[in-house]
């Protein structure tokens, strides 16, 4: 690599990362992010070229890669303790004076907010990233260090005057709006909602692709200092300058001097909270002079200078009018609680789902039951429990029904799913639309003319039955609805054909099989490029692609073993539209002619990237090990049985390794 390269890629590397922290932690970026994207491209050809270059904190390995984890245990340095709780002001003004009389004077309390996040440990040495580690059971956690990487409010490298060792505590969390399109995602696939943003971002933190959690959008506040080279003596001059370091601190933080500043600091937030974009469930307050910190030491579980107040999560009573079963596009049912209207958290509230028939059960909810909703700093409101003094007189238990409201098929449930769902696909009206309404959706086949209720509409009037009568459609039909004119059925049309080019592998998420998202459809395209292959996969063949466990594999099965399914296939096939993925251009010939079998996890690639390259080189990717394949590239922990029947079948078993040698020892274009 000559010498200019090597200026180039330090210049974007050191480039892209103040870029990213003016844009993730100061709010204030100075670049488009056509531009900010248009460099990280170059970074990621720069140094794919010059493999020897690398840089395990460079900007680009904040994409995340599809190498699946297995996460290891960390001993913390220093044990990460609980808080002791509060629950109300006299208990805070005991934490105060006992600190007081201890100390023999007053002290500043530094008060911050408590985020309702996953607490993280985030080691640097001489201003890199090292470790990013779980609280786990606070003297071991998990190692989270590539799923981290992807988090753009953690700095990777340090700025200024930092110490040479140094550990930032703070807490992960999914913002608001990032939780709303996770969910939204959950449901159109068929999967359970997250409860709440605390559990989306601890389930996101342990996904086992990095790649994933790089889609989850999540951030980072830090909150907690932590080396042996201290140059300050306030715990508040810390927060100060971690933020000169490039890290994430909220604005939030005050120093009071006495009880009643304390107090203020309480209710400002108790109100304000509501109008942050992430959750917190309370005030931290600690002795701002570490000196007298370290004095007051620490009891088996928590600090002694430190505790939480937790505020009291929003509740508020009304009655149940009635439940309401609606169905989903899967066939899931939700019921959901039609309340009397309430005022809860600044909104006026009505409904709430109660999820699944457990969730009824556990509640114990009868018919007309006056029950406690909770909005504790949550978007979404929650019944939390039953007024048991108000229940009325020989109320009845709620009982799930045992049939579809919508179209009376008795109902069905998945052993070890919570789920029940109607198994009418074919002539139950809400799983008919949702079905056709998530086929026109933007990620899907994107015909941004046909909303929902022109959808519904169209349904009413006896033309369309699925997605494939989309392609039927005629300027006469469309005109005979009311409130269609001539531009709006001519919108409509050229919508629906222009759809025809949408690619394989979002024709895949948009005919709706269960569980598979727009992520799970790219790695199937990818894995089986024409729609034929994917039909006449195995159990065994569809479990070897990324992103598909069990449950999505008997998913896809079921799907292709239902002939309307097929028959769907077969129309939309016929219409012209997209069922084969597109050719990739070849690189080199050097692979050409070879099949290939991947396994295990690998160092330089993630098994992603390592089928792009060897297809990009003329290799041809074969989902499991037989006569046919070539050569098996293995990995770390790859599975025996695919070693065995490939040794028995005398296949060809190379290392990562091996395929550049192949590639640069071969015959190229």
């Amino acid at each position: 690599m000559d010498q200019k390269t090597k200026d180039r890629i330090d210049y974007l590397r050191s480039h892209l990362h103040e870029q990213n922290h003016r844009y993730y932690v100061l709010n204030d970026p100075l670049i488009s992010d056509m531009e900010f994207d248009m460099l990280m491209h170059e970074l990621q050809d720069l140094e794919k070229a010059n493999p020897d270059y690398t840089d395990p904190n460079s900007p680009t390995q904040r994409v995340g890669s599809d190498v699946t984890m297995a996460f290891s245990q960390v001993t913390h340095t220093r044990p990460m303790l609980s808080l002791g709780n509060t629950y109300n002001e006299g208990e805070v003004a005991d934490f105060y004076n006992r600190i007081v009389k201890e100390v023999g004077h007053d002290v500043d309390i530094v008060c911050e907010l408590k985020f309702d996040g996953t607490s993280i440990s985030l080691k640097y040495e001489n201003g890199e990233l090292v470790q990013a580690a779980t609280r786990g059971d606070g003297t071991h956690g998990d190692d989270v260090t590539r799923n981290a990487k992807t988090i753009h409010s953690i700095p990777l490298k340090l700025k200024g005057d930092y110490p040479a060792e140094l550990e930032m505590r703070g807490e992960v969390l999914m913002p608001h709006k990032a939780f709303e399109t996770l969910n939204q995602q959950r449901a159109d696939i068929g999967e359970a909602p997250f409860a709440n943003p605390r559990n989306a971002a601890s389930g996101s933190l342990k996904l086992q692709s990095s790649l994933q959690a790089a889609q989850r959008q999540l951030d980072c506040i830090l909150y907690y200092v932590l080396t042996d080279d201290m140059e300050f003596a306030l715990h508040s001059e810390g927060l100060e300058k971690a933020k000169e370091w490039g890290f994430k601190m909220s604005e939030a933080y005050r120093v009071c001097h006495n009880l009643n500043e304390i107090y203020d600091y309480i209710h400002l937030w108790a109100e304000k909270r509501k109008e942050l974009p992430f959750d917190i469930d309370g005030i931290v307050f600690k002795v701002d002079n570490l000196s007298i910190q370290r004095d007051l030491g620490f009891t088996a579980k928590s600090p002694r200078w430190a505790i939480s107040y937790k505020f009291k999560a929003e509740q508020a009573h009304s009655r149940i009018n009635a439940i309401t079963y609606q169905v989903g596009r899967t066939g899931v049912i939700t019921p959901v609680a039609n309340m009397d209207p309430m005022q809860l958290a600044g909104t006026v509230v009505r409904r709430a789902s109660l999820h699944n028939a457990d969730v009824i059960a556990a509640l114990d909810i009868h018919e007309g039951d006056t029950v406690v909703v909770e909005k504790g700093g949550e978007i979404i409101p929650k019944i939390v429990g039953v007024d048991l003094d108000k229940r009325l007189p020989n109320a009845k238990p709620v009982e799930f029904p045992s049939i579809c409201p919508e179209c009376g098929t008795p109902l069905e449930r998945v052993p070890g799913e919570a789920a029940h769902f109607c198994p009418n696909q074919s002539s139950c009206r809400p799983q008919i639309t949702g079905r056709i309404i998530h086929f026109v959706a933007r990620k899907a086949m994107n015909i941004d003319s046909l909303g929902e209720e022109t959808i519904e509409l169209m349904y009413s009037n006896g033309l369309l039955n699925d997605p494939a009568d989309l392609y039927t459609l005629t300027a006469s039909q469309l005109l005979s609805l009311p409130k269609i004119q001539d531009k709006t059925a001519e919108n409509i049309l050229r919508g629906i054909e222009e759809s025809k080019n949408v690619p394989y592998q979002r024709l895949l998420f948009a005919i709706g099989i269960r569980f598979v998202g727009e992520t799970t459809a790219k790695k199937l395209a990818e894995a089986f490029p024409n729609i034929d292959a994917l039909r006449n996969a195995s159990f065994e063949q569809l479990m070897t692609a990324e992103e598909v466990g069990e449950k999505i594999a008997r998913s896809i099965l079921n799907f292709f073993s239902d002939e309307k399914n097929i028959n769907l296939i077969e129309r939309l096939r016929s219409y012209g539209l997209q069922m084969v993925a597109e050719e990739k251009k070849l690189l080199t010939n050097s692979l050409n002619g070879k099949t290939f079998v991947i396994s295990g996890t690998f160092i330089a690639y993630g098994r992603d990237e390592l089928k792009a390259l060897i297809e990009a080189h003329g290799g041809k990717m074969l989902s499991g090990v037989s006569s046919k394949t070539n050569y098996l590239v293995a990995g770390a922990n790859m599975g025996p049985a695919k070693l065995e029947k490939a040794q028995k079948l005398g296949v060809t078993i190379i290392s990562e390794e091996q395929i550049t040698e192949m590639i640069e020892n071969g015959e190229h274009n």
